[in-house]
């Protein structure tokens, strides 16, 4: 299956959930947010959350400085 992350196209498994999509892009387990189509997932839901086909997700990664 299909999705959109940060305007990239991303093959995942179906029934794939959002802690399993940051494990496969090997994102860091703190400091970042994921919205899906629009709208932020609480990190207390990301395992719970399925992605569908052309979700189109949001990665936004905190960085230090000013």
């Amino acid at each position: 299956m299909k999705v959109q992350v940060n305007n990239k196209e991303v093959e995942i498994a179906d029934t794939s959930t959002i802690t399993q999509l940051t494990v496969q892009l090997e994102l860091p387990t703190q400091g970042i947010a994921i919205a899906a189509n629009n709208k932020m997932i609480p990190r207390t839901d990301w395992d719970s959350f399925t992605l569908h086909e052309n979700d189109n997700l949001v990665i936004i990664k905190a960085a230090c400085g000013g």
